[in-house]
């Protein structure tokens, strides 16, 4: 029976404990996904299925044929069928597939808080008592704007843990010449000077920061093994496992499984239009459909291939089970192919992949790969089993109990905007406005910013997103720019209907961005190619803008077709003049000049 509802794809997903052991379903799981075939928690090393490593079933023959059998590999109908909707869709759809099908897209969230205001008294502290900050629209209530000239702003660094503010937290203040963090050998425990008794246990802080880190780090990286780039922070995951999956199934309907050697947050998919998409790892190259499929087809045949896998076998094998034309074809199917190796490699699903296959692995030469069997079934949330087609996945992926989809929008994305939400969603967030962010804010290490037109949770520390803004490319810094005098040309006076969106005529965009360009450009060092090629400056500084959710597509039949501006991008624009001057005001004339009477002629004999 295991072999059969293996074979046809259709087994529903086990919900379990943290170590991978049968248990319930995690809460708003959906019947769109299902396990990989063979998948399970990884054994210990010398135990198990797994103990021989050098038993013959684990070493495939060299040399590619025609038939994925002949080179040891049986491909999973449920990934191969997957490979043919990511053929056959459209980019944006492709990109909302692999949200729903894999799930390891990293959250992403505004950075610095808006500063206090006159008109909000609360926004530093949208929980404290006192006129509400949920009564204040975005458009014109306190904002984060950075003033010009250029928001030059270093690097991020690439991910990982911030140890100095753990340890600052958690760690006793030292007194004495010891090391940091640690007490003198010889001291004692100093008494507190305001209420003269021993300071208690700091156990509780330090599992307080420790759960929070790790459960920081796994809404940014899904994925997280015990020797990749986050290997540090793995040991706080396993430590912590039990109560981390509880509070992701509570709060988020998230399944955690976590074995000895990687861990893996099973996310949900976000619905349509999430933008999402994945990304070469070296040089930030999106995915195409074509790059999906190669991907998805890959992992068809990697779940269940020998640990010792020749490389011209794995390509023999996905040419035999495409189900379009092989990928010698094309150059560009080639470059879709390498794109897919090389998230494999990121992910450490393959290793021992030389250089030259990363750049074209058709012509790489004779190279055996090690497969990690574990990590490639722990990569697809399932295949589809009910699902009828592509979209029906993507909305099969996103369904949720109200609370349930509220907060993990909240938890995955910028800014949650009511109107952006269908009527059961907007009474519950309506109706836990207050207490159901603050319990995610708490869980993550975030702040809530509550405005009229919906939720934010931000990140000062910036670093649960994978976009910056402000960041230091050129593209970053134009989008920053742009938005902030969009937002200065558009946004709805005092006393107008505020709605979420404003239309931002395109005439409007060129005009700006040509005269940012002309303004900062070279002053400020941005890159050649963007100054020489505006259209390109405007399609990636509109695409960040875009996925950061501060301007959206005018919905389809518009014309002439164009861009929306939401109401969040007004944080980061300067405050709004709430009383401006007489006759300063965007719709009002100016006043004419003032008639200063010509000075009298001097009279005869007078001097001038």
């Amino acid at each position: 029976m295991e072999q059969q509802e293996y074979a046809t794809g259709a087994a529903r997903t086990a919900g379990g404990r943290s170590d991978g052991r049968a248990g319930g379903a995690g809460r708003g799981t959906t019947t769109a996904v299902v396990v990989i075939r063979g998948s399970g928690s990884r054994v210990a090393p010398g135990t198990g299925a797994d103990a021989p490593q050098d038993a013959p079933q684990d070493a495939a023959p060299v040399g590619g044929s025609g038939s994925p059998s002949a080179a040891g590999l049986s491909p999973d109908p449920g990934l191969l069928r997957l490979a043919r909707w990511f053929a056959e869709a459209e980019p944006g759809t492709a990109d909302d597939l692999c949200a729903a099908s894999l799930g390891l897209y990293p959250a992403r969230h505004f950075g610095a808080p808006a500063g206090p205001s006159a008109v909000d008294p609360a926004a530093a502290d949208p929980f404290a008592a006192g006129p509400p900050t949920a009564e204040v629209s975005w458009w014109h209530g306190p904002t984060a704007h950075i003033p010009a000239p250029l928001r030059a702003r270093e690097p991020r660094p690439a991910g990982g843990l911030r140890r100095a503010r753990r340890d600052a937290a958690a760690l006793p203040v030292v007194l004495s010449g010891a090391k940091p963090g640690t007490p003198g050998r010889h001291r004692k425990p100093e008494r507190s000077r305001s209420t003269g008794t021993v300071p208690q246990d700091r156990s509780a802080a330090t599992t307080a920061a420790e759960r929070r880190i790790a459960a920081r780090l796994l809404v940014a990286h899904p994925l997280v093994t015990a020797s990749g780039p986050h290997a540090d922070g793995f040991p706080l995951i396993r430590r912590h496992r039990d109560w981390l999956a509880e509070r992701f199934d509570t709060l988020l309907g998230y399944r955690l499984v976590v074995g000895p050697w990687h861990a893996r947050l099973h996310k949900a998919g976000l619905g349509p239009g999430a933008t999402r998409r994945l990304e070469h790892p070296a040089t930030g190259a999106p995915f195409t459909p074509g790059g999906y499929a190669q991907l998805a087809l890959a992992l068809a045949l990697l779940v269940d291939a020998p640990e010792r896998l020749p490389l011209d076998g794995l390509l023999a094998a996905m040419d035999a089970v495409r189900p379009g034309p092989g990928p010698a074809a094309r150059s560009a199917d080639r470059a879709e192919l390498a794109m897919a190796l090389a998230v494999l490699a990121d992910w450490q699903v393959l290793t021992d992949l030389p250089a030259a296959a990363l750049a074209d692995p058709a012509a790489a030469g004779p190279t055996v790969l090690t497969v990690d069997r574990e990590l490639a079934r722990a990569v697809p949330v399932g295949p589809p089993a009910l699902a009828d087609d592509a979209t029906d996945l993507i909305r099969r992926a996103a369904e949720a109990e109200p609370g349930t989809a509220v907060r993990r929008r909240l938890a995955e994305t910028p800014a949650v905007l009511a109107a952006d939400l269908p009527e059961d969603q907007r009474a519950w967030l309506r109706d836990h406005g207050r207490t159901g962010p603050a319990a995610l804010a708490d869980f993550l290490g975030l702040e809530a910013e509550q405005r009229a037109e919906g939720v934010a949770l931000l990140d000062p520390a910036e670093e649960l997103t994978d976009l910056a803004l402000p960041g230091a490319d050129t593209a970053a810094q134009a989008a920053l720019l742009l938005v902030e005098r969009l937002v200065e040309e558009v946004r709805p006076l005092p006393g107008e209907t505020a709605g979420t969106d404003v239309p931002v005529p395109d005439a409007l965009i060129d005009g700006v961005l040509g005269d940012i360009a002309d303004e900062y450009g070279l002053p400020a060092g941005w890159r050649r190619d963007y100054l020489a090629d505006r259209t390109a400056l405007r399609r990636d500084a509109l695409d960040l803008l875009h996925r950061m959710g501060l301007i959206t597509p005018a919905p389809r039949g518009t014309r002439p077709p164009g861009w929306l501006l939401r109401a969040p991008a007004a944080r980061y624009a300067p405050a709004p003049d709430l009383l401006p001057a007489p006759g300063t005001g965007r719709h009002s004339r100016p006043d004419p000049a003032p008639v200063i009477p010509a000075p009298a002629a001097p009279r005869a004999g007078q001097p001038v």
